[in-house]
């Protein structure tokens, strides 16, 4: 991604409209006039731009109408057509209608295919038709309240796109839980029943929550984080856990997280002991045969530590798979850090993938960070010096940065992960 997208801004109005009336003939055309859109810019309605070093190369605007949204236009520079800029301005936009309580977008483009000869030679004369495309965004009124009491929210769409590497992972986690909840009917068909509670493991950083913002995102479905420092501050931490659930189940279709299940659901000890955790794991192994019982739901829980769990906890029947997330092989690694690189040349993604054996995801994050901020500070430094380089940084930078990170998994852990998936991974 060589762009960034910001809100539209009144300095910006020159260049959407030059890009707007530039690319009419483009095949980007719309229904609303070009003085319609002018209009919905001056009165401050929802819209923003993509730039480029500077330059504005893009640009989406809507106009909002009670619950409902008009995407007025898209426009684009034609140099960068076909490289994800407008998903990404759409994306964005989307955004923006969805904060300001939008029930519906829609999208009116001009008929692209040629009208009936018959017509022509009946004396009609061809006017543009058009192409309606609708998208109904859910939960408003009481059901967005209640979601916003919860802290959960809908996601960026396209986030399980944005998982980089991971593959082996990716391909399971797609296969054995997106695809049945997206697919109900023709999973029943076959006999499959979709899963209902999933528990993803492995170390520290491999990627877990992202795994479950991904799956949230493919679904459509909003996503509710359950984090247990927070409910334990209600004081009861049971009773806190089945008043959350219990308002959980008012939401017609909901991904729920809990990470760090294991500080919620640890083995229990016998005798049980006064004030511990054991009323706890009672209280949500009670709760999750009751979440299992409705259609369109998913709990996906975490955890550092599987072998932590109390054993009755992650039984068949409560949870569907427990799916091992382990550190990124080579073919990964390359995959992330060919992200963050961005295909410069003067990066050596090989070179990068050798140096960072063991790095998690996260790993690779903070490091291509450090180095990215690096090549910042240096340009800032070039200025006035007449000194030109290539933006971004460069192998050394990327190299540099890595020798002074310390890498979140020690090979004990994988050691013990090892053993972990070969006692408790089912998939």
């Amino acid at each position: 991604m060589n762009w960034l997208i910001h809100d539209y801004r009144e300095c910006d109005l020159a260049a959407v409209v030059h890009l707007i009336d530039t690319t009419a003939e483009l095949g980007q055309e719309s229904v609303f006039s070009l003085a319609e859109c002018i209009g919905a810019l001056t009165s401050r309605q929802p819209a923003v731009v993509a730039v480029h070093q500077g330059v504005p190369i893009g640009a989406a605007l809507a106009t909002v109408s009670g619950e409902r949204a008009w995407v007025m236009r898209i426009a684009i520079s034609s140099a960068w057509r076909g490289r994800g800029l407008a998903s990404a301005l759409l994306v964005e936009l989307e955004r923006r209608l969805l904060a300001a309580r939008v029930g519906r977008i829609a999208y009116v483009l001009p008929e692209e295919e040629l009208l009936g000869e018959g017509l022509l030679n009946a004396g009609y004369t061809r006017q543009p038709a058009v192409a309606y495309f609708e998208k109904v965004e859910p939960l408003h009124g009481p059901a967005a309240g209640l979601l916003d009491d919860l802290g959960g929210r809908f996601l960026p769409n396209g986030l399980w796109a944005e998982v980089a590497g991971m593959e082996a992972e990716k391909d399971l986690i797609e296969r054995r839980v997106v695809l049945p909840l997206a697919e109900p009917e023709r999973a029943a068909r076959h006999g499959v029943r979709p899963p209902r509670a999933i528990a993803l493991f492995g170390p520290p950083g491999t990627g877990k929550t992202t795994f479950a913002r991904g799956i949230a995102s493919k679904l459509g479905w909003p996503f509710v984080e359950l984090l247990p420092s927070r409910l334990a501050d209600e004081g009861n931490l049971a009773a806190a856990l089945r008043s959350a659930f219990a308002r959980i189940a008012e939401l017609e279709r909901v991904l729920v997280f809990i990470d760090e299940v294991e500080e919620i659901a640890p083995v229990r000890t016998e005798p049980a002991q006064s004030g511990g955790m054991h009323g706890v794991t009672n209280e949500l192994l009670k709760l999750i045969p009751g979440f299992r019982e409705r259609d369109e739901r998913l709990l996906v829980c975490a955890t550092n530590s599987i072998r932590s769990l109390d054993p009755a906890f992650l039984r068949p029947g409560r949870f569907d798979y427990l799916i091992p997330i382990g550190t990124p092989d080579t073919a990964a690694r390359a995959a992330i850090w060919s992200r963050y690189t961005d295909g410069r040349p003067d990066a050596d993604v090989p070179v990068l993938v050798a140096a960072s054996e063991l790095f998690t995801p996260a790993d690779i994050e903070h490091a291509a960070r450090i180095a990215a901020q690096t090549a910042f500070e240096r340009d800032l430094e070039t200025i006035g010096t007449g000194e030109r380089r290539a933006p971004g940084a460069d192998t050394e930078d990327y190299l540099t940065a890595i020798a002074q990170c310390r890498p979140t998994v020690t090979p004990a852990m994988i050691e013990e992960f090892g053993a972990d998936i070969t006692a408790h991974a089912r998939f």
